[in-house]
């Protein structure tokens, strides 16, 4: 019985770091790289929902962009320069309105990024695009460095077409 006494201390002081580390962690004293670029990839996406830039923005001059698939339009850019001439303005000039995003999931570990998330748009004959996506973003101070894009790449060729 005295050794259970004794070892009580220890096992209610190590109750309360913990307490405290949680009650930290949920007032946002402490912040995790998870939540720094959740916070970041998020803001990001608002951003672009409302018109005002877009996840674009924060990749890194060398970051790399994969897009998966066997479309022509599937393959790998290797710096941001090459992804937004060869990919983003392409489709943004075929294009009536923007595409917006709906973001459904933002999942972070660590400098791990994975967003689930659908996108519409107008094209310029009048049809609709949507898509719908999830991207592995690798985030390194507060930019991304490198992108595993998932999309339905044929609907993608048939925007292009």
């Amino acid at each position: 019985m005295s050794i259970r006494f004794r070892r009580a201390p220890l096992i209610f002081a190590m109750l309360a770091c913990a307490s405290i580390s949680n009650a930290a962690n949920a007032t946002g004293r402490t912040h995790t790289p998870e939540k720094r670029n959740t916070a970041l990839v998020q803001q990001a996406f608002e951003n672009w929902q409302q018109g005002r830039g877009s996840v674009f923005d924060l990749l890194a001059e060398n970051s790399v962009w994969t897009v998966a698939g066997t479309s022509p339009y599937s393959g790998t850019y290797r710096t941001r320069e090459e992804f937004m001439t060869q990919a983003v303005l392409p489709i943004n000039a075929r294009l009536a309105t923007p595409i917006t995003p709906d973001v459904k999931h933002i999942v972070a570990q660590g400098e791990q990024v994975v967003v689930m998330w659908d996108g519409m748009a107008t094209a310029k004959d009048g049809s609709r695009y949507e898509n719908s996506y999830a991207w592995h973003l690798t985030m390194q101070d507060g930019k991304i460095t490198q992108v595993n894009a998932f999309l339905d790449t044929w609907k993608l060729a048939e925007l292009m077409r």
